[in-house]
This record gives C-alpha cells, structure tokens and sequence, in this order.
C-alpha cells in the first residue's frame, strides 16, 4: 500500500467506514500454500508481514515490505482481496477498490 492507502485503510480501521467492495464474489475457503512468503523464501529474502489470497491461497509479503509479493500477486493474478496472516488479525483488503472488506453473511 502506499501512503494514502495506508492513510485510507487507517481511517476505515478506526471509523469502521469502508467503500464497498465490488469483488466478494472472489473470496473462496484457501487453504495457505504456505508458512511464509513464497517468492521471498525462494528469493532468500525476508518479509514484514503476510498476507493471504483470498482466491487461491497464495502467500506473499505485505505492502510494508520491500517486495510487496501479496500485492503484486493480486495485480498479476487479478486476486484482488488478501486476508492478514498476521497473530489476532481477521481482516481482509481489496486491493482494486482500496478497502478493507466486509463479506456479506
């Protein structure tokens, strides 16, 4: 994420206030592919946080790290939502719309 998506997801966290995603329809039961970034692991490079694709279950790094392997998934993919693998987190991110994502139940 760069800095006004990070300002933006943020903002959302804090005020629970998010645009609509518009690509829930993508989001499936993943099992990870992964413990740890898969591109990183083969780059024997390291990672900030990770991420999961909510589409396919692929594991890459979050934009806080230097590659920003999860979000080059979703572009290159076109995955666009990834859920934080991160210890107490539950939540996910559209990259395409910039929000955070809130599944219809």
């Amino acid at each position: 994420m760069g800095l006004l998506s990070n300002l933006r997801f943020a903002f959302q966290r804090t005020r629970g206030k998010a645009v609509a995603c518009t690509h829930l329809d993508q989001i499936h039961d993943v099992e990870r592919r992964s413990d740890g970034c898969q591109e990183c692991i083969a780059l024997g490079d390291t990672w900030v946080h990770l991420r999961v694709c909510m589409t396919c279950g692929a594991v890459g790094c979050c934009d806080s790290s230097k590659n920003k392997h999860a979000h080059r998934h979703a572009d290159g993919a076109s995955h666009p939502i990834a859920r934080s693998l991160e210890p107490g987190e539950d939540w996910m991110w559209c990259y395409v719309d910039e929000t955070l994502v809130t599944p219809r139940t």
